[in-house]
């Protein structure tokens, strides 16, 4: 008899009994594979009580630094016992250098098993003399997840790394490895193992060419936290956003440069998304990312159309709120964009979804109308409404100490916004028309 078989989505997961050409899911096109379809066998489960809530204890619960000050941050302080960790992000941007050199740094404070799927040992060898890195961890090369459990149970290994996901295969399927069921199957078997023996799971996955984590969605909604790492690997630069984090805050954001010898923490990324000096269509913000503030650099540059309606490109923000900000420009404060084509970029490949950031927006557009530059050493931070007035936006006393520790002494903020900062010299406007009037 024929064993019963599902075609499943590539990209999310959707499971349908036969082939369509476009997912119903997430409605990618050509991505449907016929696999195996799993029938759930009963096991037996050891009998459990149910506690109070008041009876758990959480004293000595205390967090394992990774020894790489940037990670920490993200992490939420450190790593927790039984906590695990995806790591995403493209091709060669530099994940398994920063897990490998995470990996040493656990190595001692416990036992360590880093499981490659990818690379030979003498491949991870080589990785291992270019970082410096003399010892001190245990290698696995096997793509069978079970195997690398029985491993780290043997040596009762303190941390546990799987490099990567998409490369392991579990016996309780026969998919292909990568395919949808053989990834969910094998992070939900490294979860239980995590959770049974409070080990710290590293996971590192892929992700497609839209950006999202190759293989189902519901990969995310299995593990505790959720890093990606982004940045051109053609440049020294790379973020480390977490997007998901079950012991810490989301949206922190680390800095990385990567280096002939490794991977290291950026103590002073502001320096990096600025150019230092004032130029037309430039502006200067504070944007807050998780609790670190950041100065970022808004460029904009305008140029007449050749076309019956303009084009609007915007990188590193929101092509929508761009065109918001034109649209208050034009109505409240008298500049014509209408027969300009109009690009905004935010400099040093730096994303901002910061509301704070939108009068730097605003002004950079109202620089490079009127050709003229905002003067030096000033910062603008504030919220542009529809009705062109201006708002003070969250942690300002925050933003401004950041702004003047970098140089920035002269702040354009919404009026009555107050601070205590020395040396600041804080400059109010009501709205967009004001603070156009008091800066160009």
């Amino acid at each position: 008899m024929k064993d019963k078989t599902v075609f499943a989505c590539g990209e999310c997961g959707w499971e349908t009994p036969r082939w369509l050409g476009k997912c119903p899911g997430c409605g990618s096109w050509n991505t449907l594979i016929e696999q195996e379809k799993l029938v759930p066998q009963a096991q037996r489960v050891p009998a459990q009580k149910p506690i109070m809530l008041e009876e758990v204890s959480t004293k000595g619960e205390k967090r394992t630094t990774t020894g790489i000050s940037e990670l920490d941050r993200v992490l939420g302080g450190g790593l927790v016992g039984g906590m695990v960790v995806l790591l995403a992000g493209d091709p060669g941007i530099g994940k398994s250098t920063l897990l490998l050199q995470a990996a040493f740094a656990l190595s001692h404070k416990g036992k360590v098993l880093y499981v490659s799927g990818e690379e030979s040992p003498r491949q991870l060898k080589q990785r291992a003399d270019r970082l410096s890195i003399p010892g001190g961890l245990l290698l696995f090369c096997d793509t069978n997840v079970e195997a690398a459990m029985d491993e780290a149970r043997a040596i009762k290994a303190d941390a546990l790394v799987i490099d990567s996901i998409q490369t392991m295969q579990s016996s309780a399927t026969t998919s292909a490895a990568g395919s949808v069921t053989q990834v969910r199957t094998c992070t939900a078997l490294l979860t239980r193992y995590a959770k049974e023996t409070g080990a710290i799971v590293w996971i590192v996955g892929h992700v497609t060419k839209d950006g999202a984590i190759a293989g189902p969605r519901v990969l995310e909604h299995i593990v505790d936290t959720v890093l990606y790492f982004e940045g051109d690997r053609h440049e020294g630069l790379r973020l480390l956003r977490a997007v998901k984090n079950r012991f810490g805050a989301t949206n922190e954001l680390g800095v990385f440069e990567m280096r002939e010898n490794g991977m290291f923490g950026v103590t002073e990324p502001s320096t990096l998304f600025l150019s230092g000096h004032a130029s037309v269509g430039c502006a200067v913000t504070c944007v807050l990312e998780g609790s670190r503030p950041l100065l970022a650099e808004v460029q904009s540059l305008l140029g007449p159309t050749a076309f019956g309606s303009p084009r609007r490109a915007a990188l590193g923000m929101d092509t929508g709120r761009l065109n918001l900000l034109l649209a208050v420009l034009e109505r409240k404060a008298g500049l014509t964009f209408h027969d300009k084509d109009v690009y905004c970029n935010v400099a040093g490949n730096l994303r901002i979804t910061d509301r704070g950031a939108d009068l730097a927006c605003a002004l950079c557009l109202a620089s490079g109308m009127r050709d003229k530059p905002l003067p030096e050493q000033v910062a603008v931070i504030g919220e542009v409404g529809l009705t062109g007035e201006l708002r003070p936006v969250s942690q300002m006393e925050t933003r401004i100490k950041e702004c003047v520790r970098l140089g920035y002494t002269r702040i354009l903020a919404p009026k009555g916004v107050k601070t205590a900062v020395p040396g600041v010299q804080l400059l109010s406007a009501f709205d967009l028309r004001a603070a156009i009037k008091e800066l160009l």
